[in-house]
């Protein structure tokens, strides 16, 4: 899997802001491979609505991937003859990568994509991009499955659409109700995140797209639409079904591995004041004790399996020391993971070391119970045992649970609002921007290092406060925000 280059987590969102010279604000790329009968209609269709109805600047890019007909050609008549039409070409096809290199190049700080044939009512676009312009969402997707959705589709594309998302629901817990709608739109200081760590190339771009950006905490706000199927649709079902289930056992592995920094999308919580940690208040306490009770009764279950095996063969103090390291092992990596949120294998070797030593002092109770036990009953039986186990266990999970959050993932535990704690305190992106808008996605060394969120305390080194005083003497709304 692709990594993302730029350190950090992203910034708070914010409206973007209004009447800013320069680059449009709404990119719509096109992406198109051998569609000259609908290519020219679809754009004067989508730039005619635009024009009447988008209240910002826009652009339309036709992405040609590989065409080998007249698409090329037409592309660049449009691009001459209509404003606002470019035309972009790419040598190798793929939906996916048409999509990758336009969004990583363009300028406009809202990206969204459909599909040629104009299947969904255009009606749709503005309420697709409004969440994104706003700062209330880092994505927007049509969905052709929820309820106030109309569609007119076969029922072999309507069959095909809903089993592949609940096998996305089934295999990588995705929430979102329709991850193939050719009708999308994401932010481009997200874009520049997310698009690393996507490493299709073809139609299962959408789906790897928005599994990352669900996982890593991203809002994704849903639009339903109306929906009209392209009986001349050139998708080829069963090939594009098959790449998408090879696409869902690599994300899903790399997902379970902790392959991808996603830590590095997340966002803070938000800049009201309401929504900043208060004193005395751990942050994320509620969400770690629900995942530390469901992990710790999986790993009892786990345990007293184990135990039960090893007491056939040994005798009950072995198989307790058996059982008991070996679920240490598998409770540490599963807390690690789903409690405290920590991914990839940094320090992987010293968590499981310290979860050792816990499991050393539950070692110590489960073992001084069971010799308590025979020096009270002489020689109980396998039911009796068990139930002190169980006991010995409970009080060892209470203990287990502290000694992780304030030990073993310190660092994770008191993050605000339950984000862990190194997120929030990575550095973060600025950019060189017109008002918030930044001037070049495609400038990497634009990004510098800042420190704590904005409402924090900090203190500025003087080339800080110089840069600070630089980005907003070119924002317009800054004496009027201090004025608020």
């Amino acid at each position: 899997m692709r990594t993302d280059p730029f350190p950090g987590a992203l910034p708070a969102r914010r409206h973007l802001p209004v009447g800013v010279a320069g680059a449009p604000v709404l990119d719509v790329v096109i992406p198109v491979y051998n569609e000259q009968d609908d290519l020219e209609h679809c754009v004067r269709r989508l730039h005619d609505h635009l024009a009447r109805t988008f209240p910002y600047g826009f652009r339309i890019t036709v992405a040609d991937n590989a065409s080998t007909d007249r698409t090329p050609e037409i592309a660049a008549l449009l691009e001459t003859a209509v404003p606002g039409v470019r035309a972009v070409r790419l040598e190798q096809k793929g939906r996916g990568r048409a999509l990758h290199t336009v969004w990583s190049h363009s300028d406009a700080p809202v990206l969204a994509y459909m599909d040629v044939d104009l299947s969904t009512d255009l009606n749709a676009l503005l309420p697709l991009v409004a969440p994104l312009i706003s700062g209330h969402s880092d994505l927007a997707i049509g969905s052709r499955l929820t309820r106030s959705s109309r569609v007119v589709r076969g029922p072999k594309r309507e069959l095909i659409s809903r089993a592949y998302n609940l096998i996305l629901r089934g295999s990588l817990a995705a929430r979102f109700s329709d991850a193939q709608c050719g009708f999308k739109a994401i932010r481009r200081d997200v874009a520049q995140r997310l698009l690393p760590m996507v490493e299709d190339t073809g139609w299962f771009f959408d789906t790897e797209l928005l599994v990352l950006a669900e996982r890593a905490g991203l809002r994704i706000h849903e639009v339903p639409v109306d929906w009209v199927d392209d009986p001349d649709s050139t998708v080829h079902l069963v090939r594009t079904a098959a790449d998408d289930l090879k696409g869902v056992w690599r994300v899903g592995r790399a997902l379970a591995v902790g392959a991808l920094p996603l830590d590095r999308l997340a966002r803070p919580f938000g800049e009201d004041p309401c929504d900043r940690q208060l004193a005395g208040v751990p942050g994320g306490l509620t969400r770690q004790l629900v995942g530390f009770c469901a992990v710790g009764a999986l790993s009892t279950l786990f345990y007293l399996a184990l135990y039960s095996l090893f007491r056939a063969g040994v005798g009950p103090q072995p198989a307790n020391g058996l059982a008991l390291l070996v679920s240490a092992v598998a409770n540490t990596a599963a807390n690690r993971r789903l409690t405290f949120g920590v991914r990839g294998r940094e320090r992987a070797l010293r968590h499981q070391a310290q979860g050792l030593v816990v499991f050393g002092i539950g070692l110590a109770l489960t073992s001084g119970s069971l010799a308590a036990l025979e020096a009270a009953a002489g020689d109980p039986g396998h039911s009796t045992e068990l139930a002190v186990l169980v006991a010995a266990n409970l009080a060892a999970t209470v203990l287990r649970f502290l000694l992780l959050r304030a030990w073993v993932f310190q660092d994770r535990a008191d993050g605000p609002s339950g984000r862990p704690a190194q997120t929030a305190d990575l550095p973060r992106p600025v950019a060189h921007t017109a008002g918030d808008v930044p001037v070049d996605a495609r400038d990497h060394t634009s990004y510098e290092s800042r420190g704590p969120a904005r409402g924090e305390p900090r203190d500025h080194t003087p080339d800080e406060s110089r840069e600070r005083t630089r980005v907003h003497a070119r924002d317009p709304h800054h004496e009027a925000r201090n004025a608020r």
